[in-house]
């Protein structure tokens, strides 16, 4: 067990984390919306009936999509754009796919490599992409989901106004749609500009994010 928690310990401490913060919203959320609705006139949602609303869907399905946007954008980005310097970047002189060599592709495979990377054409040209690919999808699941519940919201202030609902694809061109999408978005743009540049002059001993302390600046894609 104590091996098992060594060398998980990144994914099952986020995932911790995860889920602390996910029920901590869920209650202040609850105290939120219900705070919202006495001064409204409305009724109290239980805790069971706010998880389970488009108000708690909204919220947490558009920060999930900001985020799986960043790691598509910054998964694709990397293969074709470098920051000299930075240890989020791939040296210099590597932009593009790379070789079968450098990719341990073709007649470079190994007894341990995965299957598909060893079985050839479309199976390999598929896992070749994968994780890019699974990070957009997700994305897209996201922003769907946060599209369909936040019209849900929407419409529900609309109806308690005595004004005329949307439909979905009015909603999503709408101004109250891409002001909460954006918003998210440039957050999250930022943050990933902002550490691939500040990586470059600043350290982290032992992270392999940074650096390490004593490497010149210009070093680019050594982790410490």
């Amino acid at each position: 067990m104590k091996r098992f928690l060594r060398d998980n310990g990144l994914s099952l401490a986020f995932g911790v984390m995860f889920l602390a913060t996910l029920v901590g919203q869920a209650f202040a959320g609850r105290s939120d919306f219900n705070d919202r609705q006495l001064s409204q006139g409305g009724r109290e949602l239980s805790l069971l009936e706010y998880v389970t609303s488009s108000d708690f869907a909204v919220n947490v399905s558009e920060n999930w999509q900001s985020e799986y946007l960043q790691f598509f954008l910054f998964v694709f980005a990397t293969v074709w754009l470098v920051q000299k310097g930075s240890p989020e970047s791939k040296p210099i002189d590597q932009v593009g796919l790379e070789s079968d060599e450098q990719q341990e592709l073709g007649r470079y495979t190994s007894e341990d490599s995965p299957e598909w990377a060893k079985a050839g054409g479309w199976r390999t040209a598929v896992f070749s992409r994968s994780l890019g690919i699974v990070m957009g999808v997700i994305f897209l699941i996201s922003w769907f989901a946060q599209s369909v519940s936040g019209l849900s919201v929407y419409n529900a202030d609309q109806l308690a106004e005595l004004q005329d609902p949307l439909t979905w694809g009015a909603y999503v061109g709408s101004g109250e749609f891409w002001n909460r999408t954006l918003q998210n978005w440039q957050s999250e743009l930022l943050a990933v500009g902002s550490l691939a540049v500040l990586s470059v002059y600043l350290r982290q001993r032992g992270s392999p994010e940074s650096k390490p302390v004593g490497s010149s600046h210009e070093t680019t894609e050594t982790s410490g």
